[in-house]
């Protein structure tokens, strides 16, 4: 069984490339694969690997980049996701082309999974999905209004044609991990929009914490690796007994 974390922290990486190398170093011969990104904003990444080397990799970040081992989403899969291990320098972890810089470090208020489902139930609330189109079609929460993204960094250019602050005062949004919505919060606090919510941890920490019988998810979730998908039961053991 292979343990799978994602994870991301936005924070100031003074040396990329220094921890890029040292990750590089130590986990290069181990069992460890799948995509680590580093800049200058923080780190984004979804490993997979067995549970003792995938301890010794996050107790490694919680030590150089201040990771919050509550805030990592774990799932679990029998074969091996990823092919290959990356450790990659970028300009930023989540591409957000806009005029004027956003910055992530002061994003939207969190909503915990246990207060999403009220939060996303009042009428006065417009919930975004700011996913990509080829991962909205295969699931997403009832009532969410999809946007039609190729790529995220479209999503700026949406937000300007079709939003007004003085009409939607009140923003929920999403994503996969929580990065995205995290970063897309951000954003629209500095266009002047006066209350901007986001799922901490995203659709999976929510579809982890969230009962079945009480989900207001619809269809599955859209992953980057090679399983594709996942569901409630891949999240929640419990929830696949029998299955």
């Amino acid at each position: 069984m292979y343990t799978v974390a994602a994870f991301y922290r936005f924070f100031a990486l003074t040396d990329p490339q220094s921890l890029r190398d040292e990750l590089h170093e130590k986990f290069a011969l181990t069992d460890l694969r799948g995509t680590t990104l580093l800049a200058p904003e923080g780190i984004n990444g979804t490993m997979a690997g067995s549970a003792e080397t995938m301890e010794q990799f996050l107790n490694l970040l919680v030590e150089r980049a201040g990771l919050d081992r509550a805030e990592v989403k774990f799932s679990y899969s029998e074969k091996p996701p990823f092919r290959r291990l990356k450790f990659k320098r970028k300009r930023e972890i989540i591409t957000f082309r806009t005029d004027d810089p956003v910055d992530p470090a002061r994003p939207g208020k969190y909503v915990e999974p246990v207060g999403w489902n009220e939060l996303i139930s009042s009428p006065d609330v417009l919930l975004l999905d700011t996913r990509n189109t080829y991962e909205t079609e295969i699931g997403t929460f009832e009532g969410a209004v999809m946007p039609p993204l190729e790529k995220f960094s479209d999503f700026a250019q949406w937000v300007q044609e079709h939003l007004d602050p003085a009409r939607h005062t009140k923003v929920a949004m999403f994503c996969t991990g929580g990065i995205r919505c995290e970063k897309a919060s951000a954003y629209m606090l500095q266009q002047g929009f006066p209350e901007v919510y986001h799922l901490r941890g995203g659709i999976l920490r929510y579809l982890e914490e969230t009962p079945a019988e009480e989900s207001q998810w619809k269809g599955d979730c859209y992953i980057f690796d090679e399983r594709i998908a996942v569901r409630h039961s891949d999240l929640r053991p419990e929830d696949s007994v029998g299955e």
